[in-house]
């Protein structure tokens, strides 16, 4: 039976995105040689969502996103950017949920958000 996702981040600055998920983000990983990390997150859901391009929010089909999300978007976007993390425009309401984005080495912009759903 499935335990578990792996997800995966193909970036042009890897050991930066590395240093970044776990100096800014505080994730622990596991370096499994070379450098090489593979992070433990903390709790994880994972959602389909309809492709539709004509929508404010929507995507082609075969997309796929990474998103973090907190409990406290105000509180965690405060201590990210006191850590030098960017962001990307405001918090906005997306209906499922409060959303930004932040920047990543790599120039790879990622969302992160508020549920406004119970998890």
């Amino acid at each position: 039976m499935i335990k578990g996702v792996h997800n995966m981040i193909y970036s042009s600055q890897p050991d930066e995105l590395r240093a970044f998920l776990r100096d800014k983000l505080g994730f622990k990983g596991t370096d499994i040689g070379e450098g090489w990390l593979i992070f433990d997150l903390p709790e994880g859901d994972l959602g389909v969502h309809p492709a539709d391009e004509s929508r404010e929010h929507g995507a082609p089909s075969g997309t796929h996103d990474i998103s973090f999300y907190t409990d406290d978007i105000e509180k965690t976007v405060k201590e990210l950017k006191a850590k030098g993390v960017k962001f990307k425009g405001e918090i906005e309401d997306h209906g499922y949920g409060l959303v930004t984005y932040f920047q990543v080495p790599g120039d790879l912009f990622m969302q992160l958000y508020q549920p406004k759903y119970e998890k």
